[in-house]
């Protein structure tokens, strides 16, 4: 028998007991649950884990600041094709490109410590012997180890079984991580508690410093312990400083009686006292009674939604998608209040009426998909999440980019934070803050940070200002760490003419007419860069002459994609995109060509994954629509604009084929929860079309129907059904829709339909309709 099924039938009763009694138990849920009655055995955390999806398999709860996972020696974390461990570390994002977090990695071993480079310690595994489930993780190592991870908000908790021996480890590594280490302070404090100050640096290409302290205490003293610098061990030492050098601590037990170790580990991005804080609050129970909560905590939010019909691979790829959904942003604030600015000065949100602080925000990827969800679904939270975007502003004197913990990194370029507030605003998460929000986000808009400030904003807005595009300026150097507009000159214009529409429609909202026209005018300047001896937009130089190839398929100067990506980039006014192509017949052509419609009739599988997608990062040299990036995640939805509804569908379900139940089974790199949101939005039929305004387009659920449990205090109706009974996959046409019974015959739905309606019901059939193809159907373009 295998360590972990040796584990498995304890906690079976235990979680059984603490799961019954609650919604799960009732008829209208019975329909959508798997046969165990728990959502979270429909939920794969090992979906993504190759194959550069770069998520994580570890325990963690909905947004929680601690995301304790086992660190493989991939980039990013860990590895399904990797067979050794080299810790589990506290700190994991979902999903991103590059190397951060992964700090203090933490592995049980036997026997004495001579070697301190977990590359050369790392314990082998077999996936034989491993399994997870939302908020839990185990692993059996070699030489007869178990180790079993658990998570609450702020603490990681862990569970060692050993062998018995009087040598039984657990290695605390402070000076090993996924980005790089600055400087580390190690600490034993007592018999059972370990205290370290770990700041690092870097994701992607150098940053500025973060700090993340943290405290361990075990569940029994240790018989004796020591800390490493470099490559010296010294047994009986107490403490241990360090700049770049590896450097840790270890802690032993005797194993021949009690074979168990417990041990809670606590962070905060504030100090040591914000950390031992964190765990006298949240610390302190039983690896059981945790994990059992961290369960329930997840049944709860999973069960905001309830999927009926579909096979059960839909539905784990379909639950397990919600579940990378809500594992970012996370909390960035300890249980006092208290965070660090990123001003790097301490702060309180008792101070400001009481929220919680936020974190981590890949913005470039999120607007698009997941913030609008995460509104739809985590409201509260939401509001909070916008409120400290506004707090980073607030306190640094500018909107964020890409922010991880308490720095901009500045990757990726345009102007992303501002569809993702605008959102906010439409969705009614910011009343009382709408004026301040509106100010901050013009100050982004019509300025460029200051020479000595992190972040670079709208690094080329001088130019786009003045002359309507940012111009592609290769290998001009970089003033700021990260990525730089000037590179992706084309790319920016389109991103920063997007956001100038979003926040025009807020500015029209508030009676700032005159920069509500001023926005709408430069909400055109996608104009700009548009060149009509090539029928695709281009990049222009800093004299402003196109420049780069002609042939659209190597154009450069877009971020992570081709002309033919980007040319759909234009949510806002997509009527005079089709007329710049010259008409619906012509861009529906291109469309077609862009999806190879007619292969995908053939055959939607294998286009998707044959003719669609190349690898996980190729970006470039394409004419084809790629599902597994953010700059044309909208584009299946241009059909809606073009006359043709019944061809979103079909494209969407197609690039839904993409999404498994393997750990291959994401399209790319997840960036905390973007593609995912994407599978659950399509997958329900109702998606953010124009991503910072209250538009969603619908298309064909895949589903035979969706309950939405909603928060009363933003969608009073409390409820949203959504219904396709016999939906298939050649049953997949809409031949009428009806909201409320009435019947509804546009392509979209707004956030006030959502809020007033209670069911949205659609009629399927094996042909496609003339549903949603009359004049004015299509979602309405922003001028």
């Amino acid at each position: 028998m295998r360590w972990t099924q040796r584990l498995r039938g304890a906690a079976t009763v235990a979680l059984t007991a603490a799961l019954l009694g609650g919604a799960l138990t009732t008829p209208s849920a019975e329909a959508h649950v798997p046969r165990s009655g728990h959502l979270t055995d429909l939920v794969n955390p090992f979906i993504g884990t190759e194959n550069e999806g770069n998520t994580y398999p570890g325990a963690a709860v909905p947004f929680g600041m601690v995301q304790l996972s086992p660190d493989t020696g991939h980039n990013t974390g860990y590895d399904h094709s990797d067979t050794h461990i080299r810790g589990f570390s506290t700190v994991h994002l979902s999903g991103v490109g590059c190397g951060l977090g992964g700090d203090l990695p933490v592995l049980p071993t036997t026997g004495e410590v001579t070697e301190t480079d977990y590359a050369k310690y790392a314990a082998e595994f077999s996936h034989d012997d491993e399994s997870a489930s939302p908020g839990r993780y185990q692993v059996g190592l070699e030489g007869g180890i178990g180790a079993e991870l658990t998570a609450t908000k702020r603490t990681g908790v862990q569970r060692y079984t050993f062998p018995a021996t009087d040598k039984a480890n657990v290695l605390l590594n402070a000076g090993q991580s996924l980005h790089k280490t600055v400087r580390t302070k190690v600490e034993i404090l007592d018999s059972r508690t370990v205290r370290t100050s770990i700041t690092g640096s870097g994701f992607c290409q150098d940053t500025e410093p973060y700090t993340v302290h943290t405290i361990t205490r075990f569940d029994r003293p240790f018989t004796t312990s020591g800390t490493w610098k470099g490559g010296t061990v010294t047994e009986g030492a107490k403490e241990t400083s360090a700049g770049d050098e590896r450097s840790g601590a270890f802690v032993r037990f005797d194993t021949r009686e009690d074979r168990t170790v417990e041990a809670t580990t606590a962070l905060s991005y504030v100090d040591a006292r914000g950390a031992a804080r964190n765990l006298r609050v949240e610390g302190g129970r039983s690896y059981d009674h945790v994990a059992q909560a961290a369960r329930a905590t997840w049944e709860d939010r999973l069960d905001d939604v309830r999927a009926r019909g579909g096979s059960e691979a839909l539905r784990r790829t379909f639950y397990s998608s919600l579940y990378r959904s809500f594992l970012a942003p996370n909390i960035g604030s300890d249980v006092d209040g208290r965070y660090t600015g990123w001003d790097q000065k301490i702060h309180r949100t008792a101070d400001d009426g009481g929220f919680t602080y936020y974190q981590n925000w890949s913005l470039w990827d999120t607007y698009r998909t997941q913030a609008q969800l995460l509104s739809l679904l985590a409201p509260r939270e939401s509001r909070d999440m916008a409120l400290s975007v506004l707090k980073i502003d607030e306190e640094s004197g500018w909107l964020p980019k890409w922010g991880y913990g308490t720095v901009e990194t500045n990757i990726m370029t345009g102007d992303p934070v501002t569809p993702f507030l605008t959102n906010a605003y439409q969705q009614g998460l910011l009343k009382g803050h709408e004026e301040e929000a509106y100010r901050a986000l013009k100050k982004n808009a019509d300025g460029v940070p200051p020479a000595d400030s992190a972040p670079v904003g709208r690094e080329a807005n001088k130019e786009y200002l003045a002359r309507g595009f940012a111009p592609y300026i290769k290998g001009r150097p970089h003033a700021k760490p990260g990525d730089s507009d000037y590179d992706h000159g084309a790319s920016a214009t389109l991103e920063y003419a997007l956001s100038d529409a979003m926040l025009g429609e807020m500015a029209r909202d508030l009676g700032h007419e005159k920069d509500a026209k001023r926005y709408a005018t430069r909400a055109q300047n996608y104009r700009e860069i548009y060149d009509r001896s090539t029928g695709f937009f281009r990049a222009r130089d800093a004299a402003g002459a196109f420049t780069g190839p002609a042939d659209p398929v190597k154009s450069e100067g877009f971020h992570e994609g081709t002309s033919w990506q980007y040319q759909w980039l234009v949510p806002q006014d997509l009527p005079g995109m089709v007329d710049l192509i010259g008409g619906k017949k012509a861009a529906t052509d291109r469309l077609d060509s862009f999806f190879a419609y007619e292969q995908l009739l053939e055959d939607p599988s294998k286009t998707a994954r044959e003719v669609w997608v190349n690898g996980p990062y190729d970006y470039y040299n394409a004419d084809k629509y790629n599902p597994q990036n953010e700059p044309d995640l909208i584009a299946p939805y241009t059909y809606l604009s073009t006359g043709q509804p019944w061809k979103t569908t079909d494209v969407v379900h197609a690039a839904l084929t993409l999404f498994t139940d393997t750990p291959t089974g994401m399209t790319g790199n997840d960036d905390l929860g973007t593609m995912s949101a994407w599978n659950v939005l399509s997958s329900i039929g109702v998606f953010p079309v124009q991503p910072g305004t209250d538009t969603w387009g619908l298309s064909t659920p895949v589903f035979d129907r969706v309950d939405l449990r909603l928060d009363r205090r933003y969608y009073p109706r409390g409820t949203l059904t959504v219904k396709a009974p016999g939906t298939s996959g050649s049953k997949r046409y809409i031949q009428s829709a009806r909201l409320d019974g009435v019947a509804h015959d546009t392509t979209y739905l707004t956030t006030e339909d959502i809020r007033d309606a209670r069911e949205l019901a659609f009629t399927v059939g094996e042909k496609p309709s003339g549903w949603g193809t009359s004049e004015g159907a299509a979602p309405p373009s922003l001028k």
